[in-house]
């Protein structure tokens, strides 16, 4: 059996993880990606099974190694579904590492972060990861060099506007784990002019095959682009409506197909914070929706605070040593990190509202405050994914600013359901979703 895919063989995300698959569609696009290959899921199914390498993998590593361009690698992991930030990633690796490295990847399926992500979103725990192999490249090898992510479309309001965040002189693990402040999408144009044309030429070409609002990570080395993942962007909330309506008015999908991609529980998460309100900070909303709670600063204290009543989880940022406490909140803040962080990613994944990168916010074990306003754990705030406000108390909530947006998809779920009587918008579109299920 053959255990090693090159990234253009074209196979199915259950094959070669969804990293790879996505890899594979950039490179068929003409757009430059390191030079790499992929270990896929079958591989790790054995290993889950046997306890070891499947027979033939090694050499099959060496063979493949051999073909990459002379230098270090990274080590990746990329199951069928996303499975953000649960799994090992190694990078920098003398190639000679690559079998111990590829058996850790394998190995961190099993960690309880990663089981535990399973559980929650309902993933079968006999799926195993693929590995993806490329050669490294360094956002950090000189002051022309950086790193970023980037979205086509605002991930909260959904507006056609790319939004992103860049790190200049950083690697890729530096805007993803939230520890450092980016700078935003729109500064790497003054500075890296070629750069930023690349990537909005990357950006209207994964968008176009996607037809969808894409997120990209991407790295420069020395003034050179390369693009290290693509996907389709997984909206939530008023952005997920506002896309959609977008893309049938543009005549890139059709109604039926934007009514698909809005879940009713996206319209839950349309309210916003009517000022005025009580606010103790503003920061990036990540996740749209308004979430109330009372303050945990732990994920232990989230988990035994969630008992009893909602609670907001309030970290510097998180890991994915988080998990639990993410799970168990209502919402999520966090002091640094942009919207492409661990915290952010995961809120989306897990559908909680939340703001990150939250100015002056400080975090200590049993209270925070900001600009020297303190507020103990246990005290009720509400979020509002949106804007990004973190308000004290329950202020009053509203529809979004994409009621129009609303209203017109849900007139397309009454046509197609044939039931035009006063309903709640959710009950609206899930007949509409039956009535598309019944015809298929």
């Amino acid at each position: 059996m053959r255990w090693i895919h090159p990234l253009t063989s074209g196979e199915p995300a259950d094959v070669v993880g969804g990293k790879a698959h996505g890899l594979g569609v950039l490179m068929r696009l003409g757009l430059p990606v390191p030079a790499g290959f992929v270990v896929g899921t079958a591989a790790c199914r054995a290993y889950l099974r046997d306890g070891r390498l499947p027979g033939g993998l090694a050499a099959e590593l060496a063979t493949a190694v051999a073909g990459l361009p002379a230098g270090r690698v990274s080590v990746r992991s990329g199951a069928g579904v996303s499975m953000p930030g649960m799994m090992t990633t190694l990078l920098d690796l003398p190639a000679d590492d690559l079998t111990d490295a590829v058996t850790e990847v394998f190995a961190s399926w099993h960690t309880p972060r990663a089981r535990t992500y399973r559980d929650l979103h309902g993933i079968p725990h006999d799926l195993g990861t693929a590995v993806t192999v490329q050669t490294m490249v360094y956002g950090d090898r000189d002051p022309r060099s950086g790193t970023g992510v980037a979205f086509t479309r605002d991930p909260t309001t959904g507006d056609p506007v790319p939004y992103g965040d860049v790190l200049f002189g950083r690697r890729g693990d530096a805007v993803v784990s939230g520890r450092e402040h980016p700078r935003p999408l729109s500064d790497l144009a003054g500075r890296e002019p070629e750069v930023q044309a690349g990537l909005a030429h990357a950006m209207a070409a994964v968008e176009a095959h996607y037809r969808d609002a894409c997120y990209l990570e991407f790295t420069w080395e020395s003034g050179r682009l390369w693009l290290l993942q693509a996907r389709p962007g997984r909206f939530t909330g008023t952005a997920a409506v506002v896309v959609a309506t977008a893309l049938a008015d543009a005549g890139v999908i059709g109604r039926e197909e934007a009514l698909r991609r809005v879940s009713p529980h996206d319209l839950r998460r349309t309210a916003r914070i009517v000022p005025p309100a009580d606010v103790l900070a503003r920061g990036l909303g990540a996740c749209p929706g308004v979430a109330v709670g009372r303050i945990a600063t732990s994920a232990d204290a989230a988990v035994r605070m969630a008992a009893e009543g909602p609670v907001v989880l309030v970290r510097p940022e998180t890991s994915p040593h988080d998990l639990r406490g993410m799970a168990a909140a209502a919402g999520i803040v966090t002091a640094r990190g942009g919207r492409a962080s661990h915290a952010a990613v995961v809120a989306r994944a897990m559908g909680r509202p939340a703001v990150v990168g939250t100015a002056g916010l400080l975090v200590g074990p049993d209270s925070i405050s900001v600009a020297g306003r303190a507020l103990a754990a246990g005290t009720v705030v509400t979020i509002d994914g949106t804007s990004g406000e973190v308000a004290v108390g329950e202020p009053a909530v509203t529809t979004s600013l994409a009621e129009a947006e609303v209203e017109r998809l849900l007139g397309w779920a009454d046509a197609v359901s044939g039931d035009t009587s006063g309903r709640p918008g959710p009950d609206r579109l899930r007949a509409a979703h039956d009535a598309l299920t019944a015809q298929a």
